[in-house]
């Protein structure tokens, strides 16, 4: 090409946004992009040039691609038998110059990957898996990827075929991630179908240390359960697997003995999906959150397992439980463990001092996180997403014992489930579910890259630039993506100090299971023993408190079993609580009464012992009922300096017509 033509080129990369325009010029004229890009047409045949602006990087999307055709050609040229393989460069040339999905999500994939870039040269003939990618369900992930380790092809061991079939399931869940119109919508089915993905390689895992050792797998009936992101079918592109494992013995075979049969096909499962080998890796395989941890037996029996938890096990332990999951092995052996461990999450939140374990361990979390990598921590650090993820288990652990529907191990539909309920204020909700999704679309598009476990920001002004076009930003795109990442963990910290530390948690894990219910039975014997004068007309207060399925009826359910305790701490339980059921129903029409005592450090026990203990302060509440917002103000129950009362007073009066009315 000419030095005017290459000039005139690099012009018109230059303007579509390639960072490299001179590069781009160059490589448009590459001799393995024949029939695809002419650079003798200023237009770019069928706007290839013109689709690769609009991914997250062009100039890389242009080297891979490349790179892709130079592949394909070589296997070409190396078989020219093989009448298959000659059909898939016309093929692939003619998705690229078609506009449409195909097109789309094979530039987007090369764009946004180094390492999926590098599985494309290595397997060029997987581009299929990119240009013709759709959603799978978990059993066909299984089928296929079972079969080929199964059945490997020519020249692959079945660990070899574990990790090329992965990672071809890995470019269509990708494919479909990187052209959604909003990414951050598209998370949930992308997270989930990661999960799904790293399931069916962890049956293909057992599946190969089974054939390797039938006499082990005769022995013994293994489940693999899924914990963490993993276990939430809420995964990265690239994390550790956590895992632990449970087996049975066979019949006839004493229970030692079938424990280290199971503990061998672990370990070779285990070794399956992380050793490296020619073709690379999967993710680590961690089964550290078993009983005792790595000083503990890889594998035991569902009784073992139980018996561990009864006696021994701590706080974030039964945390841990809650996104437990039988995904791979024995199902009945892993639906006996899920059955026998599920009832103990759900109690944990009775143990003595459940909350501020809980707050101290987050704590802990913040405080070994390296000072150089605290401000870019996507995942650990302050407004990142453990504290997200961290205030929706707690809230979880602590109302869940009475309330089944709040029990999701996935973290956006738990956090849905507790607006829905009134647990969480909707508007906070809705901030901490935007939140997470753009947390995890960068944390995603960040390990996408390179297809490595990280969860810092990048510092360079390339990979930041890269990232905000990902996410859709096309001015300053740097500089847009990383403000609009710290604006959104300024307010998950601002919402996770307020839920995590919320008062009424600790108030309401201390209550026994039965008190938390309140049903009719329980609330009567738990009012006769706290003192009310009259039961049963204290009962008909709650009952019409509670009454329904509003909102408002939720969040009263969620507050009077512990506000009950705390009328009963005062003079007159019976006159505080007729006089909360007055308070209630003459707020009932307002936006922020219930959220005050839901939300407010103090609000609602104050407004509880100030109704039982006084009378008077009762009537004045009664009679202006407004006047419970002064209990979520800071200086709210200070008392006023004749000064400032005598001007409140002058105001008030001046907003008046007639000395009468003033």
């Amino acid at each position: 090409m000419s030095v005017a033509r290459v000039e005139s080129a690099s012009a018109t990369f230059a303007r579509l946004g390639f960072a490299d325009p001179g590069k781009a010029a160059r490589l448009a004229a590459d001799p393995a992009l024949a029939g695809l890009i002419d650079p003798l047409d200023e237009a770019f045949d069928d706007g290839v040039i013109e689709a690769l602006a609009h991914v997250a990087d062009p100039d890389l999307a242009l080297l891979a691609l490349v790179r892709l055709m130079e592949a394909l050609r070589a296997r070409i040229s190396a078989a020219p038998d093989d009448d298959e393989l000659r059909k898939e460069l016309p093929a692939l040339i003619a998705a690229l110059r078609r506009p449409g999905p195909a097109r789309e999500r094979l530039l987007a994939v090369l764009g946004a990957s180094i390492a999926l870039g590098d599985h494309l040269v290595a397997h060029p003939e997987h581009w299929r898996s990119v240009a013709e990618a759709r959603p799978r369900t978990v059993q066909q992930r299984i089928d296929r990827i079972v079969h080929r380790v199964s059945d490997p092809p020519d020249g692959l061991s079945p660990d070899d075929a574990l990790r090329v079939y992965y990672r071809r399931g890995l470019l269509g869940i990708a494919a479909l991630d990187l052209v959604a119109p909003d990414p951050l919508a598209k998370l949930p089915d992308t997270a989930a179908a990661l999960a799904d993905l790293a399931q069916a390689a962890l049956e293909a895992a057992l599946v190969i240390a089974q054939r390797e050792a039938p006499d082990d797998a005769a022995q013994c009936r293994l489940a693999v359960i899924a914990m963490g992101k993993t276990g939430g079918r809420e995964l990265n592109y690239v994390s550790d697997v956590d895992v632990i494992f449970v087996a049975e013995p066979t019949d006839g075979i004493d229970e030692q003995d079938a424990m280290a049969a199971a503990s061998r096909l672990a370990s070779r499962l285990m070794t399956a999906c992380s050793a490296a080998t020619a073709h690379g890796t999967l993710w680590p395989v961690d089964a550290a959150l078993r009983p005792e941890g790595k000083a503990g037996p890889l594998v035991r029996t569902v009784a073992s397992h139980k018996a561990y938890y009864d006696r021994w096990a701590k706080t974030w332990e039964f945390q841990a439980l809650l996104k437990a999951r039988a995904v791979a092995g024995d199902r009945e052996v892993g639906a006996a463990y899920i059955a026998a461990l599920s009832p103990m999450i759900w109690e944990a939140a009775s143990r003595d001092n459940f909350v501020d374990d809980v707050q101290a361990m987050r704590r802990r979390v913040e405080a070994h996180i390296p000072s150089a990598e605290s401000d870019r921590q996507l995942k650990l650090g302050p407004g990142g997403l453990r504290d997200i993820e961290f205030s929706v288990q707690l809230l979880q652990l602590v109302h869940g014992r009475s309330d089944e529907r709040i029990r999701s191990g996935t973290t956006l539909d738990a956090l849905a489930d507790l607006a829905r309920l009134g647990y969480v204020g909707r508007e906070d909700a809705a901030r901490l579910g935007t939140a997470y999704r753009l947390l995890r679309t960068l944390e995603h598009r960040i390990q996408l890259l390179r297809l490595r476990r990280t969860h810092l920001m990048p510092t360079s002004a390339t990979e930041l630039r890269r990232l905000g076009r990902a996410l859709g930003h096309r001015e300053d795109a740097a500089a847009a993506i990383v403000s609009e990442w710290k604006g959104e963990a300024r307010a998950v910290r601002r919402l996770h100090e307020r839920l995590f530390y919320r008062p009424l948690l600790n108030a309401v894990a201390r209550l026994h299971t039965d008190e938390v219910r309140l049903t009719p039975a329980a609330a009567r014997e738990r009012l006769s023993a706290l003192g009310f004068r009259d039961p049963v007309g204290a009962l008909r207060h709650i009952e019409s408190l509670t009454e329904g399925l509003t909102r408002r009826a939720a969040i009263q359910r969620h507050l009077l079993p512990v506000m009950l305790g705390w009328f009963a701490a005062e003079a007159d339980p019976d006159g505080g609580l007729l006089a909360f059921r007055k308070v209630s129903e003459a707020l009932d029409g307002t936006h922020w009464y219930l959220r005050l005592l839901r939300d407010e450090p103090q609000a609602a026990e104050q407004l509880a012992r100030t109704l039982a203990r006084s009378a008077f302060a009762a009537q004045v509440l009664v009679a202006a009922p407004e006047a419970v917002q002064i209990l979520g103000e800071p200086s709210g129950v200070r008392p006023h300096s004749r000064a400032d009362i005598e001007r409140r007073m002058r105001t008030a009066a001046q907003h008046k017509s007639t000395p009468d009315e003033a």
